[in-house]
């Protein structure tokens, strides 16, 4: 059974306010998809010919920036991490992933979703899917998350 004692709702619900308003912003200023991936990508200069790099490079460090002010004002941010070679192959294997499922979970998720892309409706199911029987794997091994 899931306890929701810590569930953090009105957070999680401010917090997906705000995802859903950052990703108007960037389609509506920038006309560019806040997807994560496709974002670092740009902003890191892996895409030819994108003109957006610079909007994709301050929506990169305001991520960061973000993260780093909730942490200053509440103090709650708790990150538990693996060791940094099972961190960096992980990231490897994302990342490969996105480029293969041509975007990641944020803008198939979110962005996607929201324009009724094929390729997002189809997705992100697939994404749910791997997620829910990777928790349910992991809890009957009794690995802690």
């Amino acid at each position: 059974m899931i306890d929701l004692q810590d569930a953090m709702i009105n957070e999680g619900l401010i917090g997906g306010l705000m995802i859903g308003l950052a990703a108007a912003i960037m389609l509506l200023a920038a006309g560019r998809i806040a997807g994560i991936s496709g974002l670092v990508a740009s902003a890191a200069g892996l895409i030819s010919g994108s003109s957006n790099r610079k909007y994709a490079i301050f929506f990169i460090v305001s991520l960061l920036l973000g993260a780093w002010i909730a942490e200053v004002l509440t103090g709650q941010v708790v990150t538990r991490y693996p060791d940094m070679l099972t961190l960096a192959i992980g990231g490897l294997i994302v990342g490969y992933g996105t480029r293969m499922g041509s975007g990641c979970t944020s803008g198939h998720g979110v962005c996607g979703l929201s324009r009724l892309s094929k390729r997002s409706l189809f997705a992100t199911p697939i994404f749910m899917a791997s997620a829910i029987i990777t928790v349910t794997v992991l809890n009957m091994l009794g690995v802690d998350q």
